[in-house]
């Protein structure tokens, strides 16, 4: 959420961070649900202060005809004031309503485009590996191996279900040790997050209301979380932080759920894109600094960078385009790791970043150096999407024989070399 006095001065920037992120917003409109507000208000607080001058008046009257009077012309204005009171608060839920469509104004770094292909990149690393067989893509590789079982995942949990077993199972947990210990090296601090959130927690994010179709819902109102990004920024909702304890940095880990709308026939066999799965994230709150969100936002990017080299998994890093921008955030990164069987690069990591838009919503506070308080910046960036990770990481170390290397980054906590 953007403070409503910078929309209202900047009204045509606004309008430009619609058109380049490709969101229907109408900021005029906004403007005037926030002027009607404004007069319902003034309207109210007028009669509010007419109520408390007739309640002295009645008070000091002396006289009973007088005091009946004042009487008289209390009910009437409480009734007045009734109706102007129901009338402010519709505005102003309107006005709130509106509030939470403003995009954020992306940087001006971020190139004009209207969807992921328009994605420009800007670096790539490592060797892609050369076969000397039909490389096979992670499927009948699991499938051969007796590390997954999608049949029954399916049978159990429905379309996109599945089943990690065996090598499978304990790589997945080695993944999230090495992934942890790498991070928490670099000054992070450990958190298992749940996925179990309040909307106040989604709509303080910006994954509400516009990310509604694709959240899975209790039958309570609750919702189940696609990142562990809701529950650490809600984790500090309402927190007043000191500038000596920022930046604050998180590497948060936590079952994540998504129902893939919109994905209809789009990576339906497989671990690309399934409706649940486990993550860690790193979670980031900052100075109220551009240069330092842009300086973090390059390193937690360059974090989850070195931490695919240390698994050797050749890579390229994008900068999103403005329709691949979501409602809030500033500027964002995608690395895409090289998935042999498709011949082509999936994305496995957005890192972005948001000024005060979460912060502001969810009341993230900290004390600057002149003890006073000011809204935080937040940025976010995966760091282990799993069993995502697991495509790269098996079909770029699979050999002839059908038997897979283990990174050797990981081979101190899978406890083997090969997968045979």
């Amino acid at each position: 959420m953007l403070d409503i006095k910078f929309i209202r001065e900047n009204k045509e920037l606004i309008a430009e961070a619609a058109r380049k992120k490709h969101i229907a917003f109408k900021v005029d409109e906004l403007i005037t649900a926030d002027d009607e507000r404004r007069a319902v208000l003034k309207i109210v607080e007028d009669k509010r202060a007419e109520q408390n001058r007739k309640s002295e008046q009645i008070t000091r009257a002396h006289d009973d005809n007088k005091r009946q009077a004042f009487v008289e012309e209390m009910r009437a204005l409480k009734v007045g004031l009734q109706e102007e009171e129901e009338r402010l608060k519709k505005t102003t839920q309107k006005w709130q309503s509106l509030m939470l469509l403003v995009p954020n104004v992306p940087d001006i770094s971020v190139p004009e485009g209207v969807g992921e292909e328009d994605n420009k990149e800007m670096r790539t690393w490592g060797e892609k590996p050369e076969f000397t067989f039909e490389p096979k893509s992670h499927i009948e590789l699991m499938k051969a191996l007796d590390m997954a079982d999608f049949e029954r995942g399916a049978a159990v949990s429905g379309f996109r279900g599945y089943f990690l077993k065996n090598d499978g199972a304990l790589l997945s947990l080695a993944l999230w040790r090495l992934c942890m210990d790498f991070f928490t090296k670099k000054d992070f601090s450990p958190i298992l997050a749940p996925s179990l959130v309040r909307r106040e927690s989604l709509l303080g994010t910006g994954y509400l209301p516009q990310g509604e179709d694709d959240l899975y819902k209790t039958q309570d109102g609750d919702y189940l979380a696609g990142t562990a990004e809701v529950p650490v920024m809600s984790y500090f909702a309402d927190t007043i932080l000191s500038e000596e304890e920022l930046p604050k940095k998180i590497i948060a880990f936590s079952p994540c759920f998504r129902r893939e709308a919109g994905s209809h026939g789009k990576d339906t066999k497989g671990l690309m894109r399934v409706h649940e799965f486990f993550k860690c994230e790193q979670v980031v709150l900052c100075e109220a600094s551009h240069q330092a969100s842009v300086a973090l936002h390059e390193e937690i990017n360059r974090n989850e960078e070195e931490f695919m080299e240390t698994l050797g998994i050749p890579y390229r890093t994008v900068i999103n385009c403005g329709a691949d921008l979501g409602l809030g955030q500033v500027k964002k990164y995608d690395i895409e790791l090289w998935v042999p069987s498709e011949k082509r690069y999936r994305e496995i990591s957005s890192a972005s970043y948001f000024h005060d838009f979460q912060t502001r919503r969810l009341n993230i506070r900290y004390k600057n150096k002149d003890d006073k308080a000011q809204f935080a910046h937040s940025l976010n960036c995966t760091a282990a999407p799993t069993p995502r990770l697991l495509i790269s990481i098996l079909e770029n170390n699979q050999r002839a024989d059908g038997s897979i290397a283990v990174p050797k980054v990981l081979v101190p906590y899978f406890g083997k070399e090969e997968i045979r």
